[in-house]
């Protein structure tokens, strides 16, 4: 993997320059700036996927998790009538390689990709050029484009919407605060006496109502209780949400969160697929935050939708036919590649490893009955 050794400590710098002549910045600018600063954001100039890379996302593990993923959006389109024109969008994806799996495993609906609308949500250009490459040899008659904002891939046309999103929701910049005494206070980004970046917080306290997100379980009373708030994943939810409320459709998101706040930080950083200092080097490491599920399904429901979940992606994968899939593939392969088909099952099924850490959150059309995998509306 390869990184310009200047671009590191450029970032920093500027960063440390702005806190420096406006005072400490939010959580969320920071993280913003680290992940996709046009001159030295973490997604603009790494190579962040893949076993060389600083973390592996499901797809690349096994073309099973994108293959039954897709199907699922079929059903539920099937479900609804195969009404015209769908829209398939997909915020986040990386290399392309759950698209790429998703538009194989769609051959088997002639009905569905025939009518296929495609747009990518990525806003690197570097990325975009990746995933053209992966998916156009699979995207034959299919009209296949690209956006840089949710919004304006939502704005693509009428036509229900079918969108799946991997791991794209932890990325979002989030809002930190901690209990101090009976007040909340929300954690910024300063500098250490040494100029090094550093968590402080803001002086002033904030309302509860900027902690807790609507229709979510009562804030913690305990000192030093930390609760993250992701405003971006609330408003992309919310517009998803209300898509799907007024023309059709169903969302799958899965990602690394929790049904129930768990009252400390999750936010952190992954560089070489292990835990780094998130403020030690901006734009060399992965930061994310793990995500808060409940508020999510509350979102959608506020926006006209019907959610369900969250569920584990085990349970999930299990009750799509991940296993049939494995074995059928694992039967047309050789040794080695069924062992990597098998092993790959385990790791994202297993609930010591993915199985469990991943949920799953389906959004669907108000008075949808439960769909496949899910049991009653969240």
């Amino acid at each position: 993997m390869t990184r310009a050794a200047t671009a590191v400590p450029a970032l920093h710098d500027r960063i440390a320059a702005e806190i420096a002549a406006d005072g400490p910045m939010p959580l969320a600018r920071y993280m913003a700036r680290a992940l996709l600063d046009p001159r030295g954001g973490y997604y603009t100039t790494a190579e962040p996927f893949g076993a060389r890379g600083d973390f592996i996302t499901a797809p690349e593990i096994s073309q099973v998790f994108g293959e039954v993923m897709a199907l699922w959006l079929a059903q539920c389109w099937l479900d609804q009538g195969a009404p015209a024109a769908p829209l398939l969008v997909e915020p986040g994806p990386g290399r392309g390689t759950l698209m790429a799996d998703a538009l194989r495993a769609l051959k088997a609906v002639p009905p569905l990709r025939e009518g296929l609308r495609v747009r990518l949500v990525e806003a690197s250009p570097r990325l975009c050029t990746v995933q053209e490459a992966t998916l156009a040899p699979l995207a034959a008659g299919i009209d296949l484009g690209w956006a840089e904002t949710l919004d304006a891939a939502l704005d693509a046309g009428g036509g229900p919407l079918l969108l799946l999103a991997n791991e794209f929701l932890d990325a979002l910049p989030i809002r930190q605060f901690r209990r101090e005494g009976d007040r909340w206070h929300e954690v910024l980004v300063g500098l250490a006496p040494n100029g090094a970046l550093a968590p402080v917080l803001a002086p002033d306290p904030v309302p509860e109502s900027a902690v807790r997100a609507p229709g979510t379980a009562p804030l913690p009373a305990a000192g030093g209780a930390v609760v993250e708030r992701c405003p971006a994943a609330e408003a992309a939810v919310a517009a998803i949400a209300a898509r799907i409320a007024a023309g059709g459709g169903a969302a799958l998101l899965v990602d690394y969160g929790y049904g129930e706040r768990p009252g400390r930080a999750t936010f952190r950083a992954y560089r070489g697929h292990d835990h780094a200092d998130p403020f030690a080097a901006p734009g060399t490491a992965d930061l994310t935050a793990s995500v808060d599920f409940a508020a999510l399904a509350e979102t959608a429901r506020a926006a006209g939708a019907a959610a369900f979940g969250p569920v584990t992606q085990r349970d999930l994968l299990l009750a799509l036919g991940a296993e049939a899939r494995t074995a059928a593939l694992c039967a047309r392969a050789t040794p080695a590649q069924a062992g990597k088909l098998r092993s790959g099952l385990a790791r994202l099924t297993d609930a010591a490893d993915m199985g469990e850490a991943f949920k799953a959150l389906a959004i669907l059309p108000p008075g949808s009955p439960p769909p496949p995998g899910f049991g009653d509306p969240a």
